[in-house]
């Protein structure tokens, strides 16, 4: 719940918001090393813990973040990967009807009505809330229904109709991955993990400084600056088709756009 709202805003407050909980904490840790009535509790704690302390909870963090880092340009990946696979299917299924013998305007009609509603309906539906738009499933099964018709392999010949088919189906599935893309939820264990490993790397930092309150600062402020980097980069790739870095349509519509000059 609180990730999905740290993540539907805007980068500049997404790093904002961030700083802000680092920077509450740096102070909460300063000053409770300072303070008359706590620094003595603070100073017994740091007795005896010596600096590469700080590398066994560091490794720990820097292995979760890298893994959560892999996990979101993965996905990110994969989408863009997918979207890519959706339009060169569009593409094939519009060639196909192109170069086969019987006339297949009406298929071409179809297609030209999917990618509409690919374009203006279900991808501000996905950036919204991951949902899928019925109009689109409609004219995908409008465009199935055509392509399936008894009658193109009749006409067109055996080979070009399972051609066509086999186009229009990958192109569903394409859809369907997309939209499974589009629908995962972010998982908040990984995130909440990754926030107590700071916590604790933090507090090793300023109990190893706890003497020196200058150098405590210095650390604990370098590091916070390095998480809040680091954290809010890795967040802006969470979620493929929305946020800031989100995919757009635009291979889809610039697909319908070619195909739209190809039947003038």
């Amino acid at each position: 719940m609180i990730l999905d709202l740290w993540l539907d805003q805007p980068v500049w407050l997404m790093f904002t918001l961030l700083s802000g909980v680092f920077f509450a904490l740096c102070l909460l840790l300063s000053v409770l090393s300072n303070l008359p009535w706590t620094r003595s509790g603070m100073r017994l704690l740091a007795t005896g813990i010596v600096p590469p302390y700080i590398g066994v909870i560091a490794v720990l963090l820097s292995l979760l973040t890298g893994f959560v880092a892999n996990d979101a340009w993965e996905r990110q990946r994969q989408a863009s990967r997918v979207v890519q696979a959706e339009r060169s299917h569009a593409l094939a299924v519009y060639d196909l009807s192109i170069a086969s013998a019987p006339d297949m305007s009406g298929l071409r009609t179809s297609l030209l009505a999917y990618l509409d509603a690919v374009v203006k309906e279900e991808w501000p539906s996905m950036a919204a809330d991951g949902a899928s738009a019925p109009a689109v499933g409609q004219a995908l099964g409008r465009l199935l229904q055509t392509a399936a018709d008894p009658r193109t392999a009749a006409e067109a010949g055996e080979a070009t109709y399972a051609a066509l088919l086999e186009a229009v189906m990958q192109l569903r599935s394409a859809r369907s991955e997309r939209l499974a893309l589009s629908a995962a939820r972010s998982d908040e264990s990984k995130w909440l993990t990754l926030l107590v490993l700071a916590i604790l790397t933090l507090t090793s930092i300023a109990l190893v400084h706890c003497e020196r309150p200058f150098a405590q600062a210095t650390t604990l402020a370098l590091f916070s600056a390095a998480m809040v980097t680091t954290l809010s980069v890795i967040a802006m790739h969470e979620r493929p088709f929305d946020g800031p870095l989100a995919l757009s349509s635009e291979p889809i519509r610039l697909a319908r756009v070619a195909m739209e000059a190809g039947t003038r």
